[in-house]
């Protein structure tokens, strides 16, 4: 591997972070994981409750529902961050990635088998370091499968609702090459930036990209789209080890 495609932190192009996924660890959630992806750190949680939206019980839907919050600690960042609830209200960032992160999770769960349950999955960022979404549903997954074995166990619910694994990881163009999994200091110099959401048979939940100030060709989407496939194999077999699924 030549210099010029060595990346600032000594990684090759298709080299993901260091990556950590440590469960259970918040003692009174019913699943939850501190996620790592470098310097990046996320800790998801899954509590149940024995509810559903009022607008679910309102349309008479069937099933149960799983929904997500994020949030950046404010210490999480260099400097320091103000909580949105001294704004007054959230920021649209944080709504967006809260929605993908829910949206992430119904993708692979089979609602109407969990039946009066609503799951809620946390993701409270301490440490940012660029990745945080995708660090935050890599997490939340292991979180959710935790918690779904719990709810079997206890025989809460009769049947595992799960249909696959999930997880998300970013791919930018960094002077003209391909990366795989930003840091903070790529993601801020990046002339594309994109978080691509996979499941562990392949498919795709969702592919978000944009060029910062610039465009990018087919050719290059086909590489993020390879580099991204690459990165979620990888983190869906360190969630199996985390979950001890075979």
């Amino acid at each position: 591997m030549s210099k010029k495609n060595t990346r600032h932190d000594g990684r090759i192009p298709d080299q993901l972070r260091t990556i950590s996924i440590k469960a259970g660890i918040a003692k009174n959630a019913t699943g939850s994981a501190l996620c790592s992806f470098g310097d990046t750190q996320v800790i998801c949680a899954a509590t149940v409750e024995h509810r559903v939206p009022p607008w679910m019980r309102a349309q008479n839907v069937e099933g149960g529902w799983i929904t997500a919050e994020y949030s950046m600690l404010p210490y999480s960042t260099l400097d320091r961050k103000r909580r949105d609830v001294s704004k007054g209200k959230q920021d649209g960032r944080t709504v967006e990635i809260q929605r993908l992160i829910g949206r992430s999770m119904r993708a692979i769960i089979d609602l109407k088998k969990i039946p009066g349950l609503t799951v809620w999955i946390d993701c409270d960022v301490l440490r940012a370091d660029g990745g945080t979404r995708t660090a935050s549903i890599t997490g939340a997954y292991v979180a959710l499968r935790l918690a779904i074995k719990k709810l079997l166990k206890d025989k809460k619910i009769e049947e595992d609702p799960l249909t696959d694994s999930v997880a998300a990881v970013s791919v930018g163009i960094v002077n003209g090459m391909a990366a795989l999994d930003l840091d903070y200091i790529e993601d801020s110099a990046a002339d594309v930036d994109s978080n691509i959401v996979i499941t562990g048979s392949g498919r795709y939940v969702e592919v978000q990209g944009s060029g910062e100030e610039n465009t990018f060709s087919g050719s290059q989407l086909q590489e993020i789209l390879r580099l991204a496939q690459k990165g979620a194999r990888e983190l869906t077999i360190l969630q199996k080890k985390a979950t001890r699924d075979k």
